[in-house]
């Protein structure tokens, strides 16, 4: 079924477009879910939720891209669940992992609780990302937003892992100098 046509039985209030949204982006929820909790269970429990979540924001919400829009849900729920557990204890998975490949490159004089900055640096990241190909793009969001493995993100553009490596690090590279003309590093 077409997401035009899941996004109506949502708005109609069809139980139908859960099943309809399970069966089309289940796994890719699932995916996301486990990229960043890396617990079956949890991430069991997190596509669900992805569903419950999804139907309470349609309507108001009517989403043009279904895909994008559960994708978010899933991370964000994920990602809350990741801080509440391990709030006090730090593992690595893919999630810490591609997080700590950032830290040297994002401003540290942004504030967490700063929600207008970060609105700005998350809309300069973005700028960021239509500069650069379509390829490194893509690589990028898969590494950062979706925390693919390296070796998922080499076999699924057909590359090695070390091409994939080298790509990234360019990426950041080029971030850190974007970042630094748009005034987010002090001189």
């Amino acid at each position: 079924m077409d997401d035009q046509k899941i996004v109506d039985l949502y708005w109609r209030r069809d139980e139908q477009a859960i099943k309809e949204t399970a069966d089309k982006y289940g796994a890719y929820c699932f995916k996301i879910s486990m990229n960043i909790l890396s617990d079956l269970p949890e991430s069991e429990e997190n596509v669900n939720d992805t569903y419950m979540q999804t139907w309470n924001s349609i309507p108001p919400n009517f989403p043009s891209l279904l895909a994008a829009f559960v994708a978010k849900i899933a991370r964000n729920l994920a990602l809350n669940k990741y801080q509440a557990k391990h709030a006090q204890k730090r593992l690595t998975n893919e999630f810490t992992q591609s997080l700590s490949e950032l830290d040297i490159y994002i401003p540290s004089k942004i504030s967490v609780e700063d929600e207008i900055e970060i609105k700005k640096l998350s809309q300069s990241i973005s700028n960021f990302l239509y500069t650069e190909s379509l390829e490194a793009r893509n690589i990028f969001i898969r590494r950062y937003f979706y925390c693919d493995s390296i070796k998922d993100i080499s076999t699924h553009c057909q590359y090695s892992q070390s091409k994939i490596k080298s790509m990234l690090m360019r990426t950041r590279k080029r971030l850190k100098l974007y970042l630094e003309k748009e005034g987010y590093y002090e001189p």
